[in-house]
């Protein structure tokens, strides 16, 4: 997994719900069957609830992607996972966009939303209490 640590910040406006966008249109992995260079976009949409993402860390977190050999049905879940569980948001959305490779284009979707839980690895789906 990346070593970059993810660091967060206060939520300015905690009682509101408001969403927040973060586009990385400069995405890079690698991919595992292959060891060529996948290319694509992360857009990270999310409802904060105590904590914000702080960019600049986010940043080199992303970065440490770039020489890791991952399918991009498991970058992306495996962005979703690590960011809720650094800022557990009331929402969150992670799209990979990843360009055109052989004539074909994927795009990967993975949301979280407080309420409903997230899905962990090989156990469905588990309800996550909401802290009062």
């Amino acid at each position: 997994m990346p070593g970059t640590l993810l660091e967060t910040f206060p939520n300015p406006e905690p009682k509101r719900d408001y969403e927040i966008t973060i586009r990385c249109p400069e995405f890079t992995s690698v991919c595992p069957k292959t060891g060529l260079p996948d290319f694509g976009e992360i857009v990270i949409t999310y409802v904060p609830d105590r904590r914000c993402l702080e960019l600049k860390a986010l940043k080199y977190y992303l970065i440490d992607f770039r020489n890791k050999g991952i399918f991009y049905e498991a970058v992306t879940n495996q962005i979703l996972d690590d960011l809720v569980g650094a800022c557990s948001p009331r929402q969150m959305t992670v799209v990979g966009d990843f360009s055109v490779r052989g004539g074909i284009s994927t795009t990967v979707t993975a949301t979280y939303d407080k309420g409903q839980g997230t899905r962990d690895k090989g156990q469905g789906r588990r309800k996550r209490s909401t802290p009062a």
